[in-house]
């Protein structure tokens, strides 16, 4: 199978221990993180618990935290770490010559099904 991959940045354009947000279509943004050894590493922007955006977390090692409950996934994997549970959908990353390529298919098909929470005052039945 022949990946078609899309050109994003450069390293360089994503914050060392940071985040930048790639809009895609449909569905929401896929976060790239790049690590203090300049792991490049892509999920959706969706934190497992409640769907928070995890490109406002702190990253460190290969793990960031969820900026609104704490809680760390995994970078490479997605994966919510002990005593946490749950995951976010990962995608494959190419760097190549300092340039970051995401999958087009990935972007364009995958984990097209969450959505963001609803922010604002809370509603009470009558």
């Amino acid at each position: 199978m022949t990946t078609n991959w899309k050109y994003i940045c450069q390293v360089a354009d994503i914050p060392r221990q940071g985040a930048r947000r790639v809009a895609r279509p449909q569905g929401l943004e896929v976060a790239l993180f790049r690590t203090g050894a300049d792991a490049v590493y892509a999920l959706l922007d969706y934190s497992p618990y409640k769907g928070g955006p995890l490109s406002q977390g702190m990253v460190f090692g290969d793990n960031v935290a969820c900026p609104l409950h704490n809680w760390t996934i995994s970078l490479a994997s997605g994966q919510a770490l002990a005593p946490d549970e749950g995951s976010t959908p990962a995608f494959r990353v190419r760097v190549e010559d300092g340039a970051v390529y995401l999958d087009a298919a990935e972007l364009a098909a995958h984990a097209l099904a969450q959505t963001r929470p609803l922010a604002g005052p809370a509603q009470r039945s009558t």
